[in-house]
C-alpha cells in the first residue's frame, strides 16, 4: 500500500504568536517554525503501517516556501521514503491546498492520503474533506486509530458521543486527531539518512493549480485580555451572578 502525508510549515506550538503592528499579518519574523502537530501524528501513523507490513512506500508532499524542506526532511528522517515541495510564497487556502492534493494524488496513485485534521495555524479543518470530495473518495476523518482488516481501512473516529469505527474502502483520505499515537523523535543517523532521500521540487503551474486567494484578509487582531475574576462568600451568590449578571443559567 502506498501512503502520501501531506504536511505543513506553522509557527511552533511553544512559539507566543504575535501580530505585527500594523495589523495585517502574524509576525513570522524570527519566528521557529515546525511541522504542524497533527501532520507529524499522520507521519507516525504512515510509519507504523510501513513497520507493521500494511504500507510499502511513504511520500512526504508540501506546500509552501523553500524552507518547507525542513518540515518534509524532517519526516523523511522518522520513516518516509521521498519527498515532494510545491514551491509556493502564496499563502494556499485550503481549497487550493485540496486541488493541488488531488493532482498529486492523480500522479502518485497512493492507496491512502493520511493527514492532520487541522493546521494550527488557521485551525480550519476542512483539507482532508474538500480532498476526499474531489477525489471521490472515503474520508475517516478524527482518526484515533487505524488498521487495515483485509481489503478494507477500518478508522475509530472521535465524535461528539464518543467512538465510532467505521469501514473505509481504499483508496480512503483519513485525518489524524491528537489520540491517534505519540510521535517519535528521528534519530541522528536517520537525520543524516534524510539528506540524501530524493525530494521533488514542483510548482502549482506543474500541476495546473491556480493558488490566487479568493479571501482577503482584512485585519488580525490579539484577542482580548481575560479580566481577573471575582470571589463570592457563598453559593447562594455565585448562583445569583451566573444568573443575573453573566445569564449562563
Amino acid at each position: 500500500m502506498k501512503v502520501l502525508v501531506p504536511v505543513k510549515r506553522v509557527v511552533d506550538y511553544n512559539v507566543k504568536v504575535r501580530v505585527k503592528s500594523d495589523q495585517t499579518d502574524v509576525d513570522l519574523a524570527n519566528v521557529k517554525m515546525s511541522m504542524n502537530p497533527f501532520d507529524e501524528i499522520a507521519v507516525e501513523e504512515a510509519v507504523r503501517l510501513k513497520e507493521a507490513g500494511t504500507a510499502s512506500e511513504i511520500v512526504v508532499v508540501s506546500i509552501g516556501p523553500e524552507k518547507a524542506q525542513e518540515q518534509i526532511r524532517q519526516a523523511l528522517a522518522m520513516g518516509g521514503d521521498r519527498g515532494i515541495l510545491v514551491t509556493t510564497d502564496v499563502d494556499a487556502e485550503s481549497l487550493g491546498v485540496a486541488k493541488l492534493l488531488k493532482a498529486v494524488c492523480d500522479e502518485e496513485k497512493p492507496d491512502m492520503v493520511i493527514m492532520g485534521k487541522q493546521a494550527i495555524d488557521n485551525d480550519q479543518n476542512q483539507t482532508g474533506q474538500m480532498l476526499a470530495a474531489l477525489l471521490d473518495w472515503p474520508q475517516g476523518t478524527f482518526a484515533s486509530e487505524v488498521a487495515q482488516n483485509g481489503d478494507k481501512l477500518h478508522v475509530t473516529r472521535e465524535i461528539d458521543g464518543g467512538l465510532q469505527t467505521v469501514a473505509l474502502n481504499l483508496p480512503a483520505v483519513v485525518t489524524t486527531d491528537l489520540r491517534l499515537n505519540e510521535p517519535r523523535y528521528a534519530s541522528l543517523p536517520n537525520i543524516m539518512k534524510a539528506k540524501k532521500k530524493e525530494m521533488a521540487q514542483k510548482t502549482p503551474e506543474d500541476y495546473g493549480v491556480d493558488l490566487t486567494p479568493r479571501l482577503s484578509k482584512l485585519k488580525v487582531t490579539d484577542p482580548p485580555k481575560r479580566e481577573a475574576g471575582i470571589k463570592v462568600p457563598d453559593v447562594a451568590t455565585l448562583v445569583d451572578k451566573l444568573k443575573n449578571e453573566a445569564g449562563v443559567i
